[in-house]
């Protein structure tokens, strides 16, 4: 009898003892885990802010180099000089029409088309409408070439005017021939090239 009082005494004290601390690892198992995962992500964001740190601290040299690149005379002949892309592009524009003129041709229209705001240089484009003929062309070609700051054709359409006309062959087959004459072809150019301005 003794010993059954002993072993209910024993099972009594050690549900007393038990309880409380499983209750305790229920509650202290997710918070150690929790806590472990807070650790490893602030160890983490502590190795990406030393980093973010270490490029931001290049900011100033980058800053100066391009400033010190800009400067250069022979550099900004490849680039069109403007503050914004807008200027960049209004000054394109007049460049453009003054070449169509000077070859003889007949601008048109010309308008600036917008451009893409995460191009690094940013690029201006100009699409451009003229009528010309084949030599005009291609004296309006050579010179958007030969021009500093550097302009690229993107797009060429060329349309013409006057419709072909049918004349039969010795073998008495038709073969369409068009005749083109001075203005007759009317030409639209996507051109495009770059700037050192800010990309709005």
């Amino acid at each position: 009898m003794k010993n059954v009082r002993i072993d209910r005494c024993v099972l009594v004290w050690g549900v007393v003892i038990a309880l409380p601390a499983l209750l305790l690892a229920l509650v202290l198992v997710p918070w150690w885990q929790q806590l472990s995962e807070l650790d490893t992500r602030l160890s983490r964001d502590a190795d990406q802010l030393a980093r973010y740190r270490a490029l931001v601290a290049t900011l100033p040299g980058l800053r100066a180099e391009l400033q010190r690149e800009q400067a250069r005379d022979d550099f900004k002949a490849f680039y069109v000089d403007a503050a914004t892309r807008a200027l960049a592009g209004a000054r394109v524009q007049s460049e453009v029409q003054d070449i169509v003129r000077d070859a003889g041709a007949r601008p048109i229209s010309a308008q600036v088309l917008p451009g893409l705001a995460d191009e690094q240089p940013p690029r201006v484009r100009i699409r451009l409408q003229l009528q010309a003929d084949t030599e005009q062309l291609l004296e309006v070609l050579y010179r958007i070439e030969q021009v500093r700051p550097f302009l690229f054709v993107e797009q060429m359409s060329v349309r013409s005017r006057v419709p072909g006309h049918l004349r039969a062959t010795p073998r008495g087959r038709r073969q369409i021939q068009s005749v083109v004459e001075a203005g007759d072809l009317t030409v639209r150019l996507d051109i495009f090239g770059y700037t050192l301005g800010r990309g709005d």
